[in-house]
């Protein structure tokens, strides 16, 4: 059995974990850019990064937004990354993650979380599934010229 695990609010220092995190989902060149990203979430009023730590390491994250609606009464926040090391799946670090992000959500006025997963992450699939998520229309995406490091 793991160590306890506490979440806390992520911190620049987190950067080489999240980096190493990041790298095992399949996003492996993150860390010329990442302080910066790591500095922009902290300031986004509207942004949360959680960090979950076993044992003094970071087991995973989870990073959110609140996005206000026009069309509907309440907001929406969306994961824009949950991840969780290798080594810690299957131990609820995700499902603790989401559930802390699930509180801040319904603290401020969200009445639904959104996510995006990739069609080939299907064990993501299956513990989204697990707690509660359901599967939505499509997805679209248009991609514009890479913005510099």
């Amino acid at each position: 059995m793991p160590s306890p695990i506490e979440i806390r609010e992520g911190k620049l220092a987190d950067a080489p974990a999240l980096a190493r995190l990041l790298a095992q989902l399949g996003y492996p060149r993150t860390q010329p850019y990442l302080e910066r990203r790591i500095v922009q979430q902290l300031s986004h009023p509207d942004a949360l990064l959680l960090v979950a730590v076993a044992a003094g390491d970071v087991a995973g994250f989870i990073s959110i937004h609140i996005i206000p609606q026009l069309a509907l009464a309440g907001d929406f926040c969306r994961v824009s990354y949950l991840c969780v090391a290798e080594n810690m799946r299957g131990h609820g670090v995700g499902a603790m993650l989401e559930q802390c992000a699930e509180l801040q959500a319904r603290e401020l006025g969200c009445d639904r979380i959104e996510l995006h997963s990739n069609a080939q992450r299907l064990d993501a699939h299956r513990f989204y599934a697990s707690i509660g998520y359901e599967d939505s229309p499509k997805y679209l995406i248009k991609r514009l010229a890479s913005p510099p490091n």
